[in-house]
């Protein structure tokens, strides 16, 4: 399967903002985007900064949300296609569907630092849903299913850490975690005012509307 292999920080970079793509590093003082806050590339800083068009404008933002979850193109058009079809709101839908993704959920839960690390648990099958070993990362996480880390991933120190992590944050209310024995279940669909993600869905959804 395809996926993205460069640095991840040239992502935010090229975006704007911070994706929180990198874990701990994207709340330091070594965060890129702090330190170099220009396009990447050999002429990022002497670029003249020019007026949009609409669909630059709703494109960047579909990249930005795109990458935000680790999606590629074709995954990302699918999930949209799966929230058009869902009753209510579409940009609403498609906003919960990416946070209710399986490696979404380990991440938000706090058992990982960045996405990135989620999936990875995930893939290397690390991670329980309803006791049953799952290692799709784009498994749909249903209501009341519960989400455990396997015992030996316990011991790694980054999953330790990224509990601290989170536990120092704050969890969404949508989720209940128990840190003691690494479990957490999603206690509702979240709603969109529940998801704290800066971005304007509905730019995606005019994009795919064209």
């Amino acid at each position: 399967m395809a996926r993205y292999t460069d640095s991840v920080c040239r992502l935010c970079r090229r975006e704007g903002v911070k994706l929180f793509l990198k874990g701990d590093r994207c709340f330091k003082e070594k965060c890129a985007i702090d330190r170099r806050a220009y396009i990447p590339g050999q002429h990022g800083q002497s670029r003249r900064p020019k007026k949009p068009s609409d669909y630059q404008v709703q494109l960047r933002e579909k990249q930005k949300i795109k990458r935000m979850y680790g999606m590629l193109e074709k995954q990302f058009r699918n999930l949209y296609e799966k929230a058009a079809k869902r009753p209510g709101i579409t940009g609403h839908n498609l906003m919960a569907m990416l946070e209710t993704r399986l490696d979404s959920v380990v991440y938000r839960l706090g058992f990982a630092k960045s996405r990135a690390q989620a999936r990875q648990l995930v893939n290397h099958g690390h991670v329980k849903v309803n006791g049953r070993k799952v290692d799709i990362s784009s498994y749909a996480v249903r209501v009341g299913e519960q989400i455990t880390v396997k015992d030996k991933a316990r011991e790694n120190a980054y999953v330790a850490e990224a509990m601290e992590s989170v536990l120092g944050r704050g969890l969404p209310a949508w989720l209940k975690v128990e840190p003691a024995t690494f479990t957490g279940h999603m206690a509702q669909w979240p709603e969109r005012d529940q998801i704290e993600q800066e971005v304007n869905e509905q730019l995606v959804v005019e994009l795919y509307s064209r």
